[in-house]
């Protein structure tokens, strides 16, 4: 389902031309004249294709049952609550006979990864700026959309379920269920555990004051948007295309701002993760005032979240970047109070 963490994947194998063919000819898309694999491709389930009628991305092999269907269900949600650029039409084959798995085709959207080293060397500082502010602005115009309840599609019942129990019971009972995933690869004190629980307990009521919940990407992050020049002068960049909603859900949108701003602090960028914060804040100021005043609170947890999120990947991969015998709770709360800091 959509909150799930995955870090494995089901990666597409061999496919022939011949069936990539057929494929096409399913939803009737032209002759094929080039694909490949991409680059980042979401779980190594993405292809990029080229036909006489167009450019196309092809998903396959679903990691669970409904994935396709769920992230269908946002992306045709999104086209018509928003201006961002997503992949429609979200053409669905669900049998799996010709590619062994079921599969999505969509269009392929225009624009840039920033991730892109070449696409990064042709960037001014005032691009940077520019981009970063646009970025905070599609997260607040996400973030618009709201529902009653916090919860997550349900392809079966092709609607938004209710998370059993409030949205701090979910949000909590998974920040505490991944700490102590991380015992099994990493040695999680006692004194960590206290430390984060009375980081919970101090930022309860700043989620307590919320009537409606609104839609969170889950996973923003530069593999999952394009970016590209305006027209304008008013308009200098925009963002041009938005995907991969698999781990939407209802809840707090701050949520969403976590791992821009973790790249760019890697990047040694603090400026654009300010600006990027602080334009956010901004933007949701206008139309949440309950929001702005808890926003600090709320920014600390989900930040929190993440930081034991990254602690448990690096330590059962091998993967650490940092002191190895350093506790988790000050690793984390250095690392917070430095993000923290930004909006002051």
């Amino acid at each position: 389902m959509t909150t799930r963490i995955y870090f494995a994947s089901n990666s597409l194998g061999h496919v022939t031309e011949h069936n990539l063919q057929k494929a096409l000819d399913y939803f009737n898309l032209g002759v094929l004249v080039q694909f490949e694999r991409t680059a980042e491709g979401v779980m190594g389930q993405t292809l990029f294709i080229r036909t006489t009628q167009g450019e196309y991305i092809l998903k396959g092999n679903p990691l669970y049952n409904g994935q396709f269907q769920e992230e269908q269900f946002f992306v045709e949600q999104l086209a018509t609550r928003t201006t961002i650029p997503v992949p429609v039409p979200y053409r669905i084959q669900e049998d799996a006979q010709l590619l062994g798995w079921s599969y999505v085709i969509m269009p392929k959207l225009p624009g840039n990864h920033l991730y892109d080293p070449v696409f990064q060397t042709t960037l001014t500082s005032q691009d940077h700026e520019e981009i970063a502010d646009v970025l905070a602005e599609t997260l607040a115009e996400l973030h618009h959309w709201k529902v009653p309840d916090a919860g997550e599609y349900d392809p079966v019942a092709d609607k938004i379920m209710p998370f059993a129990g409030s949205y701090l019971d979910w949000l909590y009972g998974s920040i505490r269920h991944w700490l102590h995933d991380a015992e099994k690869y990493s040695v999680i004190t006692d004194d960590d555990v206290r430390w984060v629980d009375e980081q919970l307990k101090q930022s309860e009521a700043a989620f307590l004051v919320s009537t409606v919940h609104e839609f969170v990407m889950g996973d923003f992050k530069v593999e999952n948007f394009l970016v590209q020049k305006g027209d304008s002068p008013a308009s200098p960049w925009k963002i041009s295309g938005m995907f991969d909603f698999t781990t939407a859900y209802f809840g707090d949108g701050t949520a969403d701002l976590t791992k821009m701003t973790g790249r760019y602090l890697r990047e040694d960028r603090p400026d654009l993760a300010t600006r990027f914060l602080c334009h956010y804040r901004e933007k949701v100021c206008v139309d949440d005032v309950e929001k702005c005043e808890h926003f600090r609170s709320r920014l600390l947890i989900h930040l929190l979240y993440q930081r034991i999120l990254w602690w448990g990947e690096a330590k059962a991969t091998g993967q650490v970047t940092w002191e190895a015998d350093l506790p988790f709770a000050p690793w984390a709360e250095e690392y917070i109070e430095s993000v923290l800091s930004l909006l002051d």
